[in-house]
């Protein structure tokens, strides 16, 4: 939920009244704290600070802060602890154990698949779906994560624990974590052994790993960047995510840092050599380790900058740079950028590219992305206050959610339960005070004594508050109220009467600005920048030197044609004809 960066809306600081209902919902919420344990997790003279703010899938989420840390969060009425709350009252969660390369899967977004547990010897504990837990690493009792389980223990036993287990809403390293002080784990010892006679036909070829200092975890980003890169997947089985790149491999008699160094050099000249095109540059420096480089590592191995003698992705770019294979510059502040590469260098011509990543090359090579899946939108009305009366009948309430054939479900039944259909004429519909209240405006309420069915469900429509639900393939529906906007393109004119093309609103149909840029430079043979969408935060805008309204709205028809059977409303935006045989409902041009 956290895993990418949120929207706040207002900060301010608790009142009294609220501290004690938050006191009282936390001992509710966890029966497990004593009532001394809650007064020190919700101090009675401390500061403590009530932050709401919006999940970057648009989640409306309170958050208490306390100490400079946040404490807990609230998300559809239910109260969840975070892992600072969690360093200090390990056993308030039933705890479940995993390997430390899975980690930086969950703080990039992924649930934790059920073949990554760690079974102990005293068994899993017991929970039912849908109860609150705590993930943990193999070595350290110290939750790193908290999600939901998916299903129940007997039913992951059942299954041979395979599929997804736990939906993971919060982890350590994500950005709910980055806005407290960003402390580490604290080292807490097991309860029970660490594992070692799981699943024996692989017991004897891995241990556990040790975890001296959880920061070293962390995917090698640059410092300052802001960025945490990832690749959300399954979850793999501890064969898959040993822990060959984490430790010194006993038959290499290199140190762990020239191990590290070589994995370094082997997974840049990799994505050189497969992966960036040179449509691609300039390309930042977390892009290239996010997107290129971490997927060239060999499977089972796990590139860590931090343990190289580099420390840092700047310095070990600046090497390559002085090796003259690659130039970087700065082309915003404090943002470094590749700028050109030398393919003909004899490093890259030398390199051999692994018989595993073959077939993954052929797949990467021209688009360097994964086909474009569209989401699958669909319309919904939200009841408001004013129709409440009207669907109340039906079992609905303020704040329901209805697609358009369960309205019009509830207002025939409404008729015919009420016996309003007119007698004389099956097509007309007589009005009761409730139906006028709720559809008439005020002048009408004498003049109308009855409707067609038409405009009793249009006017129905019309007072309700619309909303729209989003489908990505494999990932739970998103519900947001409002219209959802269309991918919006316009001219804009910059300095020196140059003329500039912007798209926005990419993100809301499943686009990576930075793919979308990078086909679109190569296309329109026109340079793209890519910057922060004005008044929207979270959003990215993309703009292409020159004109390129029309061949851009025609390019993306091209390109992402499965748009036009994402199943989208027709009244999500307005539609705009490309020509007089084109029309994009998804798609606004000026």
């Amino acid at each position: 939920m956290f895993a990418k960066a949120f929207r706040v809306k207002s900060n301010t600081a608790i009142k009294g009244s609220d501290r004690r209902k938050l006191r009282a919902d936390v001992a509710a919420a966890f029966p497990a704290l004593g009532m001394d344990q809650v007064s020190e997790l919700v101090p009675g003279k401390e500061d403590i600070n009530i932050v709401k703010l919006y999940a970057h899938r648009g989640d409306a989420v309170t958050v208490y802060m306390s100490g400079g840390n946040p404490i807990l969060f609230e998300l559809e009425r239910n109260l969840y602890p975070t892992v600072y709350t969690l360093w200090s009252h390990p056993d308030l969660l039933p705890t479940f154990t995993t390997w430390p390369p899975v980690l930086e899967k969950l703080a990039g977004g992924a649930d934790l698949m059920l073949p990554g547990l760690v079974v102990p010897p005293a068994g899993l504990p017991q929970v039912q779906k849908g109860d609150l837990c705590a993930i943990a690493l193999v070595g350290n009792r110290a939750p790193v994560a908290i999600g939901v389980a998916a299903m129940s223990t007997a039913d992951m036993l059942t299954s041979g624990l395979k599929g997804r287990g736990f939906s993971v809403l919060h982890t350590y390293q994500d950005h709910l974590w980055r806005s407290g002080v960003k402390s580490a784990p604290p080292s807490l010892s097991p309860m029970v052994p660490d594992p070692t006679g799981i699943r024996e036909d692989k017991a004897s070829t891995q241990e556990p790993v040790p975890l001296e200092d959880m920061r070293h975890l962390a995917l090698g980003e640059e410092e300052g960047s802001g960025e945490v890169p990832h690749e959300c997947g399954d979850m793999s089985a501890p064969e898959a995510n040993s822990a060959g790149g984490l430790e010194q491999d006993p038959t290499d008699s290199r140190t762990l840092q020239e191990q590290m160094d070589e994995l370094l050099q082997r997974c840049f000249l990799h994505a050189l050599k497969c992966r960036v095109q040179k449509a691609d540059l300039p390309l930042l420096s977390s892009t290239l380790l996010g997107s290129h480089m971490f997927s060239c590592c060999p499977e089972g191995r796990q590139l860590d900058i931090k343990k190289s003698s580099y420390k840092k992705l700047s310095k070990f770019l600046q090497h390559m740079q002085q090796e003259q294979i690659i130039q970087v510059k700065e082309l915003s502040k404090g943002v470094e950028s590749l700028v050109a590469v030398d393919w003909k260098h004899p490093r890259i011509t030398s390199f051999v590219i692994p018989e595993s990543s073959l077939t993954s090359q052929t797949v990467h090579e021209g688009s360097g992305e994964q086909p474009y899946q569209p989401p699958d939108i669909k319309p919904l009305y939200c009841v408001p206050a004013g129709m409440t009366p009207l669907f109340q009948e039906s079992g609905h309430k303020k704040g329901s959610l209805l697609e358009g054939s369960e309205v019009r479900a509830v207002i025939i039944d409404y008729a015919k339960r009420n016996d309003l259909v007119d007698t004389d004429n099956k097509n007309l519909v007589q009005l009761d005070p409730t139906l006028c209240d709720c559809l008439l405006e005020k002048n009408e309420r004498h003049s109308i004594l009855k409707l067609p069915w038409d405009g009793l469900v249009s006017r129905c429509l019309e007072k309700l508050q619309p909303a729209y639900q989003v489908t990505f393939p494999g990932q739970e529906p998103i519900v947001k109220k409002g219209k959802i906007s269309p991918i919006d393109i316009t001219l804009a004119q910059r300095a020196s009467n140059k003329k500039v093309t912007v798209v926005r609103n990419l993100e809301a149909y499943g686009l990576d600005p930075y793919s979308v840029a990078s086909t679109l430079q190569q296309r329109c043979q026109a340079s793209t920048t890519i910057t922060p969408a004005p008044g929207a935060k979270d959003s990215l805008q993309v703009q292409i030197q020159g004109n390129q309204v029309h061949h851009l709205g025609r390019l993306l028809l091209g390109e992402y044609p499965l748009l036009l059977g994402g199943r989208l409303p027709a009244d999500s935006a307005r539609s705009h004809h490309l020509d007089t045989h084109t029309d994009a409902p998804w798609l606004r041009m000026a």
